[in-house]
């Protein structure tokens, strides 16, 4: 109703007041009346400055109205409830997951905690319904383990309050929009998302932070590229290859060992469909995830760059990552590689 009474003033220019609009509404029947209020609940305090504590959640709806159903994954922050990132996707999954994540720590830079539901994607749960691991990681915990960056699980609806009744507002809204701006597809949805309506729920919804500053700190010498990438373990068989599934990758000789033969060596899947192959601070191998090596090397948007097109707003000390295709070493200098026989 109030989504309903802001479109009366702003696109009609009609100045009833809400309270009107919204028993009218009623009398007519339009619109249910809402339900009695719960349980008194105490108010959780929000924490007092920006980067201190995110929410990651997605919510399963009919955003164009219709048969297709999308999931919105949406990160918040705690202290002022301003939106980082918000796209539509197939389903909420590892790495939609992961690119939200990668899309706020390029854009923002590291936060101090983030908190979720206990999705399979965000940990592993021995026993249903009981506490979490800390030991057996996923894709998305090790992530954020390598960026020094807490996870915090939600044990009870309760805690959620807040980011439940977001999504209401989401839901009531977004389909809405949508129809009167003539979209109708993920990808239009997520380019208005972008440009548009984040920054307008923003301004509608957003509060100042209790205190001034922020907890963000830099990104520096991490490679995020490989951070936010699904990473497998394997050992490199006699011949020089490895497999994950039903793929197989050919490692060619490098110049400083005979043979990898034996060696345990990680699989990197990355968000771009990428495949990158690690022996120590060594990149050995590189390729496409069809098993073929890159073509020629192109230019690819740098974090800072990357983070405003997922739609985050970059923060003023946030800096961008070592770029695609390139790889940190110990010391810190960054070097690329030219093939995947090369020295990295």
């Amino acid at each position: 109703m109030r989504h309903f009474h802001e479109k009366l003033r702003e696109g009609h220019g009609i100045e009833l007041s809400y309270t009107w609009v919204k028993l009218a509404l009623q009398g007519a029947g339009l619109v249910k009346k809402g339900r009695k209020r719960g349980v008194h609940r105490k108010r959780r305090e929000r924490r007092p400055m920006p980067g201190m504590l995110l929410h990651l959640d997605g919510s399963r709806h009919q955003w164009f109205q219709d048969q297709r159903w999308y999931d919105l994954i949406e990160v918040v922050d705690d202290a002022t409830s301003e939106t980082y990132y918000a796209q539509l996707v197939e389903e909420e999954s590892t790495r939609t997951v992961m690119r939200a994540l990668r899309a706020v720590v390029e854009g923002k830079g590291r936060f101090c905690a983030l908190y979720s539901d206990r999705a399979s994607h965000f940990f592993e749960t021995p026993t249903p319904g009981g506490p979490v691991s800390r030991e057996r990681l996923t894709q998305v915990g090790r992530a954020l383990k390598e960026l020094g960056i807490e996870m915090i699980p939600a044990y009870s609806p309760q805690p959620r309050g807040r980011s439940e009744r977001r999504f209401g507002t989401w839901q009531g809204r977004l389909p809405q929009e949508l129809r009167l701006a003539g979209i109708g597809t993920r990808e239009e949805a997520n380019r208005f998302l972008r440009q548009h309506y984040i920054g307008e729920m923003n301004r509608k919804f957003s509060v100042p932070a209790a205190q001034p500053g922020n907890a963000f700190v830099p990104v520096r010498g991490q490679d995020l590229d490989r951070i936010f990438s699904l990473q497998h373990e394997r050992a490199v068989a006699k011949d020089n290859t490895v497999r994950l599934g039903d793929r197989t990758w050919q490692i060619e000789r490098t110049p400083w060992r005979g043979t990898l033969a034996g060696c345990r060596v990680t699989i990197g899947e990355h968000l771009e469909g990428g495949v990158s192959i690690v022996y120590g601070p060594h990149v050995v191998g590189r390729y496409t995830a069809q098993g073929e090596p890159p073509g020629p090397a192109r230019k690819t948007p740098g974090g800072r760059r990357r983070a405003a097109e997922e739609g985050v707003r970059p923060g003023p000390r946030a800096l961008a990552p070592v770029a695609a295709g390139a790889w940190r070493g110990p010391g810190g200098a960054a070097s690329t590689w030219a093939s995947p026989s090369a020295s990295p």
